[in-house]
């Protein structure tokens, strides 16, 4: 049960291509990121990463009209049919060639996908159990170079397809007798975008030279006449009777001609341009690459490469807004259903935005790491991560909702290292541009920097357990620096490797400080003894990394050879090793020329990171694998496997024969260029794809592991972004201490009998977490503390367990901290002594008690600025109310005067 780990996140990485798609409600936006998708709910401020994968990257998403389908499909032009709400794929299907887009009709009965110069259109999967879910309706030709894009008229009858050839066409759903096909030219570009006007056969064609072209159409949509009956019986015979001859229906297949004679034109739909309009008239908008449309507030948008959108107001083109959101070419546009936000997403940031057009503010503002990531580190509480890139940036997540909330941009060159100190407020950074930076988490700023006396780029850091000592390693000098968290002053040099520093580690128990090197040794200073060297640990190969365990009396070291070893440190004795080569299975490169077998001898691990508990290891490198080995027995308990992406190099095993020639590989001729026999000669020292190719993949590795401080979850930083493994406890029936007489009747008689220690007792045991809970949440909240009280010590850590997690999920938030509270203030001095056992649930039970308050004392602000100021209204209209009686009252006394002075003249 404790490796029943699956995936459960993707931070990091919010966008990479392919097209937007807002929900139905319009509150929630869908991005493909990779092979997966990420659902962003932007009035909950969260974002989940389905875990279901495809091949290779996603091209284009198909969303169903009510929400619960999506079509997602790849670079090969592979799809997969996928249920939002159960999060699971229902159907495969392969159209043999990358399609370019796809569209739902909003009926839903129907969609249309486009590859080379054909739009195909499928009857679209219902609610029934179907053998096949894709069913093909009709074939539309026409175009003469590769369709882009797609749209439909709101009652589903027609829609139009555009083409690199500048022409759009516009194809009936159905056999309409005066509509079978249209082709509109009047474009000098590639047809970007195309949209029909709301209940019309009206269309808007953008194309890539920023050119909008509005077509008007001389028949409604309720002009369309429908096919003769006879003609329609007669070719549905003639499809029938083709069918018979083919292994699968082909459906109907509709011919559209550029330039019909007039005798085919007689009768037929017409349409004629009535505006051409110029997005460039400031002329530094040349290059339009997506377009969005909303029909009911006649609003739309576009994106150019330069990263600057326009939103007009069509017909009139009238210009509303003229933005930039970055420099980088905007990919993807969608507006949501109410026409208030507009979701942009920037390829080549990797960057998503949600814009409120109408309040000019961002509702979603998401950005990962320009480059890859190189490590991470959890905080103490576990509820924030942080990673470092190579772009130099400092990222922090928040592991509940999935967002990046600060990110610290004052590194000048790449992060290596980062780490979170122990009372998690302050984050510390080691780069290559020389400097190890603080950052304070309360006022998110840079409030201290380290620098060596000579320039030196740091490779790794580690910070002691009190967090007032600082330690960084130096690839070049081979010398290891410690400075004063306090002071900021460089107190040592530690001068005594041979090679570059590749690791520091500090003992969480002890003032020790391990630190690995090239030069084969680990060695132990001890930081109270004026930094001498305690103990050298030699080894037979290059050190790599070091990891001390939680509790501080074992090391684990992984070296170039491929073998894991873990010594005990205070004598010097090597206790345990693992032979780890062959477990990290690394893949075939598209370049190489070995096989994955022979290139993996030369492998090892790269990182290592030991659970909460201590009792196993995870251990990654640069394989698209993640191991996790039992340290006592010395075996592998899983093998993870971190993706399925074959857009991203060293995934395949084996050659793939299709890509031979009798030349060679077809990569290798591509690619190649330089050299006497054709290939290329690559740069020297290259690691993750060769930049002197136009074109690269990027090479699948794990760069960093760390486990989780509560031990629910353990991420990896690789080259498909942050991922999150959580512990999946709902999978396995696992009973503990189990009777003969403990079953589910028994313990609701012993409930009914109001004995409430036996019956908590009995439901742990069965280990069933709907029984434990109901159990718990009849304990009126009077005898919690008699129960408290009487329930033996085992049993108390894991009511703290359960306790932890209900937080996560429970509204009985008040009843759940009673008994949190008494359980700690009873039963405090026996779980001290079994401390180093029980951080793992203590740190999960704060982290869930944390969230709570932070929820819960935004909402109190909220509130008390609310109920101010209603009172301040109140008070103001009080106020008013006085001074109009008081104005009242004056107007009455002036009024007597009169009166009596009237009186007295008469």
């Amino acid at each position: 049960m404790k490796f029943a780990y699956r995936f459960s996140g993707l931070l990091g990485t919010v966008y990479r291509r392919g097209n937007l798609n807002f929900t139905r409600d319009g509150s929630t936006l869908i991005s493909p990121v990779g092979n997966r998708i990420s659902v962003f709910d932007l009035k909950n401020n969260k974002c989940e990463t389905f875990p279901l994968a495809t091949r290779l990257n996603i091209v284009c998403v198909g969303l169903s009209p009510d929400g619960s389908l999506a079509i997602l499909i790849d670079e090969e032009g592979a799809a997969l049919l996928v249920s939002l709400i159960g999060k699971c794929v229902i159907h495969r299907f392969y159209f043999h060639k990358p399609v370019h887009s796809v569209s739902f009709s909003p009926d839903g009965k129907k969609f249309v996908i486009t590859k080379d110069n054909v739009a195909l259109m499928y009857h679209a999967p219902g609610r029934k159990r179907e053998f096949n879910a894709f069913v093909l309706d009709k074939t539309y030709y026409g175009p003469y170079d590769e369709t882009t894009c797609i749209d439909w008229t709101d009652d589903s009858k027609c829609f139009a397809v555009g083409s690199k050839d500048m022409s759009t066409w516009v194809f009936g759903a159905e056999r309409w007798a005066n509509l079978i096909y249209y082709s509109l030219g009047g474009h000098k570009d590639i047809i970007v975008a195309c949209f029909f006007e709301e209940n019309s056969l009206d269309l808007y064609t953008i194309s890539q030279d920023a050119a909008l072209c509005v077509w008007q159409c001389d028949t409604e949509l309720s002009g369309l006449k429908p096919m003769p009956p006879k003609d329609a019986a007669r070719e549905e015979g003639a499809a029938k009777d083709d069918e018979e001859f083919l292994e699968e229906p082909k459906g109907e297949e509709i011919h559209g001609k550029a330039n019909p004679n007039k005798q085919e034109t007689r009768d037929k739909v017409k349409y004629s341009r009535v505006a051409k309009y110029f997005f460039n008239k400031e002329g530094d908008f040349n290059n339009l690459t997506s377009a969005a449309y909303h029909k009911k507030t006649h609003l739309l948008v576009t994106g150019f490469a330069s990263g600057i959108f326009h939103l007009h107001e069509l017909p009139d083109f009238n210009l509303i807004h003229s933005l930039s959101i970055s420099d980088q070419r905007i990919a993807s546009i969608s507006v949501n259903c109410t026409g208030d936000w507009i979701a942009f997403g920037c390829s080549g940031l990797g960057q998503l935005l949600v814009w409120e057009w109408q309040s000019e503010s961002y509702v979603l503002k998401q950005q990962g790491h320009f480059n890859s990531m190189v490590s991470l580190a959890y905080s103490p509480d576990g509820q924030y991560i942080v990673t470092g890139g190579e772009d130099g940036k400092v990222k922090v997540w928040n592991t509940s909702s999935s967002f990046c909330f600060v990110t610290f941009t004052e590194h000048t060159s790449g992060v290596t290292a980062v780490t979170f100190t122990s009372n998690g407020y302050v984050i510390l950074s080691a780069s290559l541009d020389g400097t190890v930076r603080a950052f304070d988490l309360h006022r998110y700023r840079n409030f201290r920097t380290f620098t060596s006396p000579r320039p030196r780029q740091f490779s790794c850091l580690a910070v002691d357990s009190s967090g007032e000592i600082v330690s960084a390693g130096s690839q070049d000098s081979f010398e290891i620096f410690i400075w004063s968290m306090q002071s900021g002053r460089l107190l040592d040099v530690l001068s005594g490797h041979e090679g570059p520093i590749s690791s520091l580690s500090f003992n969480p128990m002890k003032c020790v400080l391990a630190s690995a090197s090239w030069d084969k040794t680990v060695k132990l200073w001890d930081m109270l003894d004026s930094w001498r060297t305690k103990e050298t640990l030699i080894l037979n190969s290059d050190v790599l990394v070091v990891a001390f365990r939680p509790d501080g009396k074992e090391l684990a070291v992984a070296a170039l050879n491929g073998q894991i070893t873990f010594w005990d440190h205070e004598n010097a004795v090597q206790t345990g090793s693992i032979e780890g080569r062959h477990d990290l299975q690394m893949g075939r490169k598209e370049l190489d020329k070995i096989t994955a077998k022979q290139s993996a001898k030369g492998k090892s691990f790269t990182t290592l990171c030991y659970s909460a508990d201590g009792q196993s290891i995870l251990a990654g490198g640069l394989s698209k694998f993640v191991c996790i080995y039992n340290i006592k027995e010395q075996i592998l308990m899983k093998k993870f496997e971190i993706s399925c992406n074959f857009s991203l190099d060293a995934m395949e095993e084996y050659l793939d024969r299709r890509k031979m020639t009798e030349f060679g590989s077809m990569a290798l001729i591509d690619e190649g260029g330089g050299g006497e026999d054709g290939v290329a000669i690559p740069l020297p020292g290259v690691k993750r794809g060769d930049m002197s190719y136009r074109h690269f993949k990027p090479e699948i590795r794990v760069t960093c592991l760390r486990f989780s401080p509560t031990g629910r979850s353990w991420a990896a930083t690789t080259t498909e972004g942050l991922l999150i493994y959580s512990l999946d406890s709902g999978l396995i029936f696992d009973p503990f201490d189990l009777d003969i007489d403990v079953t589910p009747s028994n313990i609701h008689k012993t409930l009914h009998q109001k004995e409430y220690t036996r019956a908590i007792i009995m439901a742990f045991k069965l280990n069933e977490k709907k029984l434990i809970q109901e159990v718990i949440e009849a304990v009126p909240s009077n005898e919690v503390d008699v129960v408290c009280s009487s329930l033996p010590d085992l049993y108390v850590e894991k009511i703290l367990e359960f306790l932890a997690s209900a937080f996560e999920i429970s509204c009985h938030l008040e009843f759940y901290l009673i008994w949190a509270h008494k359980l700690l203030m009873l039963h405090g001095q026996k779980l001290k002594t079994r401390s180093v056992k029980l951080l793992p649930v203590i740190q999960f039970l704060q982290k869930s008690i944390q969230r709570h308050f932070e929820d819960v004392s935004k909402l109190c602000e909220w509130n008390i600025y609310n109920i101010k100021y209603a009172l301040a209204i109140s008070q103001q209209r009080g106020m008013k109310r006085l001074a109009e009686e008081a104005s009242v009252d004056e107007d009455l006394d002036s009024d007597s005067d009169c009166l009596m002075q009237e009186v007295h003249k008469d």
